[in-house]
């Protein structure tokens, strides 16, 4: 072995950095393969190991979340994760990055990650019906913002209006840190029959091997091991090649080909071809079944002339499946996909002996062990608290605009104004599910037909919080996801996640990912929110500079009764509006009010995770017994941006008496948390405040519905079309 390991040390540092693998990686797939690998191996170890495929730097933390539950059918493992919501129905629910490739080229990268996260919930045999998405970019004065904004939107709008399934909901937020590095998460929803889910597994010998859909070209190559696992630099764009090109239509017609092939019952597994293209679909799907595969790269088609065995296993060409079928059924399952216009091909078969083997024609090419290529080493490193956490913050002077000027101003801001420009884009009503849609309601509403039920759905996540104190800043990531359901009219019942964080080598960036798990995972426990699904993006940096770390959270709410679904704007002139939860003495760190005049400082808000457990209880009890006309949480803005957007999305003014308090703007503008902003019919209001106290959680009535004004006397008085015109100051993207 000595002399292996000298072998290893002469390989070309050109290769080991194009497939992202460390001299010390080398080495090691050197002394678990017991010889030195030929170029298909290594390519392939290069993709399994990749972070984005082998998860190196994250798995040991991910072990400290909470996946399991009353209500979990598959926690993480999967394709997605499965949550029952009775009937006979369940859930399945991922969210994923796209961040790298859309940098790079937005369109395509924004598209292609949207086709992607839809074949993971189809793979188990579940119809998809809702995309939502989170998205991050730099300042929108910069033109590249502007370029990436308009490409990413113009992406997810092409694909999902394309394919029919309905993008229902999502956030947007702006800052310096995303400059380089923007975030494109995308969010998959489906829904199956509880007992009927398609496992990616290869199990069976001598069963076999079938691609289906899209052929296979060289779009892709190294997009997981280069592009997705490594920092950007100035060569990036170079990289345009190993960004996948999207089908949406093709992709239409494989959805319904492969859930009429799930309804036959004859698949004995499925796995879409995403990230390392064939090479992880073979490879996680003998694992997983304990079993080996061969296939013969020949058999493949093809759609660019003289590829190689290391270009048809490494291809992330889109719009591809992996069937896992028997003999006897594989003539009927070539019909089904021949009925669609797909074909479906036989490339290998199911063995026993643990290896994954890969021939061209009578040639063997490559033959690896399946637990070698799926066990890439992790790595438990210690984390160096930053030093800017602990520095003073900046004397901020006062702020010349007044009360008024500076709502409007934070209205103005970005992160604040309203996203329709953008959701306008998006078709959110196809498939006829939606309730609620973008931008109506703190989570998106969809009913599952057949029953009296519904599900809220939301994503959410701060980066400026989690910058400050990520711990916190991940506790609050998922208790506003969780607010935001329940304000909806739901019970959260389950999350999944996609942990964006920069250099995970760097001991300040792998604290910052260690403390926001362990702030989510402790959110998750509290909430009982299990996290059932997700994935990890790392390396998110640029010239030695990381984005803020951001975490973001997709929650699933339930409704057992549909007619539960509750709108942010207020309802009726007359209504009293009430304030749940307690202003705390929060001040400003953190908020969008500092943010809007440029200043990103702590500390961050606080949080009482028991606190906000009962908030939510007392809002979705009161919404269940009729009480509430509408809900809507305090986050970015604080209560001024809160009153300020009922105002505004229920079309009805309002008049608050202010509480005495010698900071009016720390009132106004701080973002304390676990707080709800109301709207009561005057004679629901005795039982309103009976059921706060009752649940120990403060509650005030702050005013009345009506007129055309924000008032809050004494402190500012604005019409609704001055409201209007700041917060639709986001231009079409």
């Amino acid at each position: 072995m000595t002399d292996l390991l000298l072998d290893s040390l002469t390989i070309d540092q050109t290769t080991l950095d194009e497939i992202a693998v460390s001299r010390e990686e080398y080495r090691l797939i050197v002394e678990r393969l017991g010889r030195v690998p030929n170029d298909v191996e290594l390519g392939m170890f290069g993709a399994m190991w990749s972070e984005h495929c082998g998860y190196k730097n994250s798995r040991p933390l991910l072990r400290l979340f909470p996946t399991s539950g009353s209500r979990v059918i598959q926690g993480p493992g999967e394709n997605a994760g499965v949550v029952d919501v009775g009937d006979g129905l369940a859930i399945v629910m991922k969210i994923e990055s796209h961040n790298h490739p859309s940098a790079v080229e937005p369109f395509q990268g924004a598209a292609t990650g949207v086709g992607g996260i839809i074949r993971d919930i189809f793979t188990m045999g579940a119809r998809p019906i809702a995309i939502l998405d989170s998205l991050r970019f730099g300042n929108l004065d910069n033109p590249r913002t502007r370029y990436l904004l308009d490409g990413v939107v113009a992406g997810i709008a092409h694909y999902g209006n394309s394919l029919g399934v309905p993008t229902v909901g999502g956030e947007i937020a702006f800052a310096d840190a995303y400059q380089e590095n923007p975030l494109v998460n995308a969010m998959a929803v489906g829904v199956i029959e509880a007992g009927r889910l398609v496992r990616a597994q290869a199990t069976g010998v001598g069963n076999l091997l079938l691609l289906v859909g899209a052929d296979t070209g060289r779009d892709g190559i190294h997009g997981c091991s280069g592009l997705a696992s490594r920092e950007l630099s100035e060569t990036s764009d170079e990289q345009r090649p190993t960004v996948q090109v999207g089908n949406p239509f093709l992709e239409k017609l494989l959805i319904e080909a492969c859930l009429e092939l799930h309804r036959t019952g004859v698949i004995v597994g499925m796995q879409d071809l995403g990230a390392a293209g064939i090479t992880s679909a073979v490879v996680e799907a003998a694992s997983k079944g304990r079993s080996g595969v061969e296939i013969d790269v020949r058999k493949v088609a093809r759609r660019a002339v003289g590829m190689t065995p290391y270009e048809v296993m490494l291809s992330e060409s889109q719009e591809r499946m992996l069937m896992v079928v028997r003999p006897e059924h594989v003539a009927d399952v070539q019909e089904i996909f021949r009925r669609w216009d797909l074909h479906a091909d036989v490339i290998g078969r199911v063995t026993d002996d643990g290896v994954v083997r890969v021939r061209d024609g009578e040639t063997t090419v490559a033959e690896v062990p399946a637990t070698l290529l799926a066990e890439a080493p992790s790595y438990r490193r210690e984390g160096r608290r930053p030093a800017w956490l602990d520095e003073p913050p900046p004397t901020i002077p006062p702020d010349d605009l007044g009360l008024g000027g500076a709502l409007l101003r934070v209205l103005r801001h970005p992160d604040v104004a309203s996203k329709v420009p953008v959701f306008r884009r998006y078709d959110w009503s196809v498939q006829t599910n939606t309730l609620e849609g973008p931008g109506q309601a703190d989570a998106a509403v969809l009913r599952l037909k057949g029953t009296s039920k519904a599900i809220a759905l939301t994503t959410d996540g701060n980066g400026r919080y989690c910058y400050l104190d990520p711990y916190v800043g991940g506790m609050i990531a998922v208790a506003e996801a969780a607010r935001n359901v329940v304000c909806a009219g739901g019970q959260p019942i389950a999350a999944t996640d996609c942990l964006n964080f920069g250099n995970p080598e760097k001991p300040e960036v792998y604290y910052q990912l260690e403390q926001a798990i362990r702030g989510m995972s402790e959110a998750c426990r509290v909430l009982g929110t299990p996290i059932v699904s997700g994935n990890v993006s790392l390396y998110n940096e640029s010239n030695g500079r990381a984005i803020y770390p951001t975490p973001t959270v997709g929650m699933l709410g339930l409704l057992d009764d549909a007619r539960w679904r509750t709108r942010s704007g207020f309802g009726a002139a007359g209504d009293r509006v009430v304030l749940l939860g307690s202003d705390g003495g929060c001040g400003l760190g953190g908020s969008a009010y500092l943010a809007s005049r440029g200043h990103v400082v702590g500390p961050a808000p606080t949080i009482d995770l028991e606190a906000e457990q009962r908030v939510q209880a007392v809002c979705r009890d009161a919404i269940r017994r009729g009480l509430i006309a509408s809900a809507h949480d305090v986050s970015d803005g604080g209560i001024g941006a809160a009153l300020a957007e009922c105002c505004l999305l229920g079309d009805l003014g309002c008049t608050v008496t202010p509480p005495s308090v010698e900071d009016h703007g720390r009132w106004l503008f701080n973002e304390g948390q676990s707080r709800i902003v109301v709207s009561v019919e005057e004679s629901s209001v005795p039982a309103v405040l009976s059921l706060a106290k009752e649940m120990d959680v403060p509650a005030a009535v702050l005013g009345t519905v009506g007129g055309a004004r924000l008032t809050i006397d004494g402190w500012l008085d604005l019409g609704l079309d001055d409201l209007r015109s700041a917060w639709n100051a986001l231009a079409p993207g």
